[in-house]
């Protein structure tokens, strides 16, 4: 017969109150604490931007501006009035990146919901819908207007920046690894165009709009719509989440909601270049194929 061992009633107390010790070690209500209680207890969040105009970015005197930024002012501050926003810059590349890694807490940048990256973030609903253009050299010399009349011509080159969508835009127009070099963000890209290493760089057509209107050796090319298996790929842009914060996503999207097509809205966003012509018509869900 097996005999149980019976341990002393003192003992039993004492390996209890290690174990609860041991416990509030290990899961504190810190550590616990999801990004949406942090802004409503501690009124502090990180954002992201990639200092791209109109979407995200820094005026000469450091303040962040731009249609995402001032959009997650007013949805952040709705959801607590004394929130701090601590932003910081980086290359449209790192935004995923830095976000899944708890760099920062949101990307608001502007960013095109795609499948492929619903697959590693989550996204708010979108905030506009834009097409494509180039910027190039006045008189456009090499008569560049949409990514195939690059492929076709054997001599120009398109500056790509790293991680955005025209880079699969490129690779689906079959333009050559060769003819098609990545940068790291944008000013490096329009550089490349001065010094003549390039004939285009791709980016949405307000991108393009407002960095030409400071240089006068370059201009826009007429917006344009890629076409991708015979279907026209229209751009929309909204805030990027780590997929863990779902109830985060969720409150950001009813104030959204709320706020997306308001005059408010529509008056915050003017000075940017967006109009309401620019009201996205889908979801998130939609976009992610979800």
């Amino acid at each position: 017969m097996t005999m149980s061992r019976q341990w002393p009633l003192p003992f039993l107390a004492a390996a209890c109150l290690v174990a609860a010790v041991l416990l509030g070690l290990t899961v504190s209500p810190a550590a616990a604490q999801s990004t949406l209680e942090k802004i409503k207890r501690d009124g502090v969040v990180t954002v992201a931007i990639a200092d791209e105009a109109p979407y995200g970015y820094r005026e000469a005197d450091g303040r962040v501006t731009g249609e995402a930024p001032e959009i997650a002012r007013r949805i952040l501050r709705d959801i607590n009035p004394d929130i701090q926003i601590d932003f910081v810059s980086a290359d449209f590349g790192d935004l995923i990146p830095g976000l899944r890694n708890d760099t920062f807490d949101i990307a608001a940048a502007g960013m095109f919901i795609t499948p492929s990256r619903c697959a590693e973030v989550a996204f708010s609903d979108p905030t506009y819908v834009v097409g494509q253009a180039f910027a190039v050299k006045r008189g456009n010399p090499k008569q560049i207007t949409d990514f195939p009349s690059i492929s076709d011509h054997r001599e120009a080159r398109v500056g790509l920046i790293a991680g955005t969508v025209e880079y699969n835009f490129a690779l689906v127009a079959a333009i050559p690894a060769d003819r098609a070099p990545l940068y790291r963000n944008f000013a490096k890209a329009i550089s490349a165009l001065k010094a003549g290493d390039v004939d285009a760089v791709a980016m949405t057509a307000l991108t393009v709009r407002h960095i030409v209107a400071d240089e006068p050796d370059l201009e826009s090319t007429a917006q344009f719509f890629p076409e991708i298996d015979g279907e026209v790929v229209k751009g929309y842009g909204g805030f990027a989440f780590r997929k863990e914060d779902a109830d985060l996503v969720d409150a950001f999207n009813e104030r959204l909601h709320a706020f997306i097509g308001s005059d408010q809205h529509l008056e915050l966003v003017a000075e940017f270049g967006f109009g309401e012509d620019m009201l996205p018509d889908k979801t998130a869900a939609e976009l992610c194929g979800s």
